[in-house]
């Protein structure tokens, strides 16, 4: 019964959300379509903006996971990680989640491969993408399409989120 009121609301909401907003609009007197195509014409600007900084980010994941070099940081890295109870395999996926989100996905999915979406690493890794962020494309992607040069305390605070990220992944996953 749950689950069909769940899944009428999901296909509900979409819809009641257009018409909200559409309904607002009018009765506000704001010409809805036109300020439409002024928020798209602004978030085609922002798309041209930031575009050189997501082409740069993609390409330099995809030359570093090409080149084999996530599989050497993750050899040279093992020692450390083994001090903090993090296992080899997830070492490549946790600095690469820190850029790109489909790089690291595609990680995991080597992990589920090997090892299986059930297996404690599989678990482990599946926790880890979901409790950590793409911390470098956000801080790229945001505070550049604002031209914010100086983030203050962000990458900092970003940084500590993902490790207590980390860390949680780790103890729920029983890694710990």
């Amino acid at each position: 019964m749950w689950i069909s009121l769940l899944i009428w609301l999901s296909s509900a909401l979409m819809p009641f959300a257009v018409f909200y907003i559409v309904g607002f609009g009018l009765l506000a007197k704001r010409p809805v379509f036109d300020d439409f195509l002024a928020g798209a014409k602004e978030g085609m600007r922002t798309t041209a903006q930031i575009f050189p900084c997501l082409a740069g980010l993609l390409i330099a994941v995809g030359a570093l996971r090409s080149s084999g070099f996530l599989d050497f940081l993750g050899d040279v890295l093992q020692a450390p990680a083994a001090l903090l109870h993090l296992p080899a395999p997830l070492v490549p996926i946790a600095l690469l989640r820190l850029v790109s989100n489909s790089a690291a996905t595609g990680l995991m999915l080597d992990i589920f491969k090997e090892q299986g979406p059930d297996s404690p690493l599989g678990v482990t890794a599946s926790l880890l993408l979901s409790s950590t962020e793409t911390v470098f494309y956000c801080l790229s992607l945001y505070f550049g399409s604002v031209g914010i040069k100086k983030t203050r305390y962000a990458l900092a605070g970003a940084l500590l989120a993902t490790a207590a990220g980390i860390g949680a992944s780790l103890w729920l996953g029983g890694v710990l």
